[in-house]
């Protein structure tokens, strides 16, 4: 079912586990390019840990009030089990240079705007609050700095009048979980 070929990867989540889940399903059709070998998490209580204990897929949980050791055993952990390619799905932790060089251009994150605009948190109600006509996700490379990193692809959707960033939010998600796979595949395929 699983070709030797796949890229082993990674995928870092910090909640709900949706882009988990959608990458997931991906990564068991022919296309995908991916075999999900370990997810990683920041919070013991993420709803994702649920779904990748349920898949039996190897899990993780590290608290990261000590960064800079927590990212020296994560990087074991990620050699030990082969990882080539590390997914971030809603990681609410930064990476550091250090642990980013190691994985250079190996790191892919989804953030829910249209980068370089509104980067870090509450994208949807700063974008509401600037009266923009339009929001989304971009899937892009992860560097050293914040949601900066090159732009792999893009989903554009409009905002509406009576969208409150929760429901906002809600629509773009959505948009999310059809626009990993894509990127994963315009970079592996």
């Amino acid at each position: 079912m699983i070709g030797p070929n796949k890229i082993k990867t990674a995928i870092f989540i910090s909640g709900s586990g949706t882009n988990l889940k959608s990458l997931y399903k991906f990564s068991l059709t022919k296309k995908s390019p991916i075999k999900i070998g370990l997810v990683i998490s920041n919070n013991k209580d993420a709803k994702g840990l649920l779904f990748s204990k349920k898949k039996k897929i190897i899990s993780k949980v590290f608290n990261f009030k000590r960064k800079i050791i927590v990212e020296h055993k994560i990087l074991k952990e990620l050699k030990k089990r082969k990882i080539r390619l590390i997914c971030l799905a809603g990681f609410m932790k930064i990476l550091s240079k250090n642990f980013i060089k190691k994985f250079k251009g190996k790191i892919i994150n989804i953030h829910p705007s249209l980068l370089p605009k509104y980067k870090g948190l509450n994208t949807h109600q700063r974008a509401i609050n600037n009266s923009e006509k339009f929001s989304g996700c971009t899937i892009h490379l992860v560097n050293h700095k914040l949601d900066s990193g090159k732009i792999i692809l893009q989903k554009r959707i409009k905002i509406h009048k009576q969208d409150t960033s929760k429901s906002l939010a809600k629509r773009i998600l959505k948009e999310e979980h059809k626009l990993y796979p894509k990127a994963v595949i315009k970079l592996y395929c």
